[in-house]
């Protein structure tokens, strides 16, 4: 069995932020190059969240805003690397079919190194940027369950950041207009 990265949704905000909410259990990886288009400052409202926050769902090509490791077993594996080709090759064009597997076995290889020396159940989240060239820059952080309740939220908050590389300002979308804006 190899790991691979599975969506998980803890409540209903992906639906409400992305354009297309991810269903829970698709294989994903992080999805960058969906954007490598946008120039930068170009994003706007559901699409910015995807860009900021999200994870691709291999099933739905939909958005999560967290993963988790998982087993994956070699039909798996064939699986979303078989759907993600399909998808770069349909909406963007690759010029043929082993020019988006080969695509997609890159981005499923990326995705597979975040796996690396996590363990099943781990769950990761992303924040993505642009830098002031312009290029995108990924940044995960590692989610751990807390074994104590934050002393600040009681026993709200279950998992504790980890990985984090440099504090950035918080992003506070505004939930109820992404909401009205929802099609």
């Amino acid at each position: 069995m190899a790991l691979m990265l599975r969506t998980l949704r803890l409540d209903a905000s992906d639906t409400l932020i992305f354009p297309a909410a991810a269903e829970p259990g698709e294989w994903a990886v992080p999805g960058g190059f969906v954007f490598w288009d946008d120039p930068p400052g170009s994003l706007s409202g559901k699409r910015q969240q995807a860009f900021r926050a999200g994870f691709l769902g291999l099933g739905s090509f939909g958005w999560s805003t967290l993963v988790e490791v998982a087993e994956a077993s070699a039909s798996d594996q064939e699986a979303a690397l078989a759907a993600l080709a399909a998808h770069i090759r349909t909406v963007y064009g690759a010029p043929d079919e082993a020019t988006a597997r080969a695509a997609a076995q890159e981005e499923l290889a990326f995705a597979a190194s975040l796996c690396e020396g996590q363990a099943p159940g781990t769950v990761l989240a992303l924040h993505r940027t642009h830098d002031e060239a312009g290029a995108q820059r990924e940044t995960f952080r590692t989610l751990h369950r807390r074994e104590t309740p934050h002393r600040d939220f009681g026993a709200l908050p279950v998992f504790a950041i980890a990985g984090v590389e440099e504090e950035e300002p918080a992003e506070r979308p505004d939930l109820a207009a992404l909401a009205r804006a929802r099609p």
